[in-house]
């Protein structure tokens, strides 16, 4: 079974478009998909039916300024202006959303990139919520967000909120090539070795990484991943929630896997005793679309979550 839902967004403009994919079994339990930065939620179906084939409810929604959603609202790039935290009330807005039509299911996140990033910010206020969350492709202490918040910031602060300037992104995210040996002609490398991923990531309609993000959206991003830095966010997740942090440790993202030990251990120092970490060798940033390792990826997410059970 499949229902679409839209909600409003906590920017106050937007609708927000997500899908509740249902097995046809007794479910064992939901997981809330958390898309990431510039791609929607569809670029997952296989792992979305991969939980469902487990028993799993799967949520997933397209953010503000991506995918369905931006369409639905002419808002390509644009997150409007509610702040660094849209996104995760959003994805608590459709967690309650969703809990209305199944309650009383043990209540798992997944997010990936960006959404790895919403997922510790819902932790650190909503944590007590959820049995378990995964931390898929996550960073530890970002070397670029100063640079680039300082240069976001001057563009708002000068009347160009709502515009794009590659500026921002390049300082950001530019350095993010430099173990890519196949360069940077699409700009999308650092996500996969497989050249088919990057061009399905590349010439996907749906995929607002192929827009650019307006100026103040790019400081809310930044914003959002300040937020999750440092032992001050690790002590306001509960101790007692259940965490599955995983990458390749060729993610950029991650800064080549000491990133996403950095995170664990910031969770580890303030008390967290169940925290796993799983990085796979030679592999970068989107580990689940390897078509040599994503049915190994999805079973190791399968067989934590039956653990958490």
């Amino acid at each position: 079974m499949l229902h679409e839902v839209k909600f409003d967004s906590y920017n106050g403009r937007d609708k927000v478009t997500g899908w509740i994919y249902v097995p046809a079994c007794p479910p064992e339990g939901i997981v809330q998909l958390v898309h990431g930065f510039g791609e929607h939620s569809r670029r997952y179906l296989h792992m979305i039916v991969a939980f469902m084939d487990a028993g799993f409810i799967v949520a997933a929604d397209d953010h503000v300024g991506h995918g369905a959603t931006a369409i639905d609202n002419d808002s390509w790039g644009d997150w409007g202006d509610g702040g660094p935290h849209t996104m995760m009330e959003d994805e608590k807005t459709f967690h309650d959303l969703v809990c209305e039509k199944y309650p009383d299911l043990p209540y798992f996140m997944f997010g990936h990139s960006m959404g790895s990033m919403i997922a510790r910010d819902f932790s650190a206020k909503y944590g007590s919520l959820l049995a378990g969350v995964v931390y898929c492709g996550t960073t530890g202490s970002f070397a670029t967000t100063q640079e680039a918040r300082k240069l976001a910031d001057d563009l708002c602060q000068s009347g160009h909120a709502h515009d794009s300037d590659p500026e921002v992104t390049a300082k950001l995210f530019g350095w993010m090539f430099a173990r890519c040996e196949e360069g940077a002609t699409r700009g999308n490398e650092w996500i996969c070795h497989d050249p088919w991923v990057q061009k399905d990531h590349a010439e996907d309609p749906f995929d607002a990484f192929t827009h650019p993000t307006d100026n103040i959206s790019m400081r809310d991003f930044i914003d959002m991943m300040l937020c999750i830095e440092g032992k001050e966010w690790a002590e306001r997740v509960p101790n007692e929630l259940p965490i599955l942090l995983m990458s390749g440790d060729q993610d950029p993202v991650g800064n080549y896997g000491e990133g996403v030990y950095q995170c664990a251990n910031w969770l580890i120092d303030t008390g967290h005793e169940n925290v796993t970490t799983h990085l796979w060798s030679g592999f970068r940033h989107e580990i689940h679309n390897y078509d040599e390792i994503k049915f190994e990826v999805e079973q190791t997410i399968i067989d934590w979550l039956e653990e958490q059970l």
